[in-house]
């Protein structure tokens, strides 16, 4: 008996001709991921930014009381300790790294560098505020740390500014 792998029944590839829905949907898998994490980042963002209660030291909703109510249940005290430093602005680079890591991710602008940066937002968010969660999983954080990865291993490969530069790159004529 011999072993082997149909070639005849589903290509990957969608640059031959006839594409299935399956083809299509295996193309487009990430981009419903891409368009949430943006989006919602980029409401993260505006929210915090618009919010006069939180870009405060102290006071009920703001970034300082936060840090303070989260500092001994954190993984990471010594971070906290960090943003307490100058909470406020901790809260501006919080609030323009997550408008800057939503743009980047909606329209696909260095899109495995802004999923990086979402990462490492959401990873120091659940180090830091969603760490006493108990159980673990109620703490959004991680969920947000995990939905990142796929964007920082494959990117924006369509419907994005990055293909438009990989495609303007494959056409010029190469000088060497």
């Amino acid at each position: 008996m011999t072993h082997g792998y149909r070639t005849d029944t589903h290509s990957p590839y969608l640059d031959q001709g006839n594409r299935s829905w399956r083809d299509l949907a295996t193309h487009y898998a990430l981009l419903p991921l891409r368009l949430f994490l943006g989006v919602t980042f980029i409401y993260a963002g505006v929210d915090k930014l618009t919010d006069s209660a939180f870009m405060k030291d102290s006071g009920a909703g703001s970034i300082g009381d936060m840090m303070r109510t989260v500092k001994d249940s954190s993984a990471i005290p010594a971070m906290v300790d960090l943003a307490l430093n100058n909470p406020v602005g901790f809260g501006y680079a919080i609030a323009f790294g997550e408008l800057a890591v939503g743009i980047g991710t909606l329209l696909g602008i260095l899109t495995r560098l802004a999923a990086l940066g979402g990462a490492l937002i959401s990873l120091s968010l659940w180090m830091t505020v969603s760490w006493a969660s108990d159980p673990y999983y109620y703490g959004n954080d991680l969920a947000y740390l995990m939905a990142w990865l796929p964007l920082v291993l494959a990117g924006a490969p369509y419907l994005s500014v990055d293909a438009a530069w990989r495609g303007r790159r494959r056409e010029r004529p190469s000088v060497y």
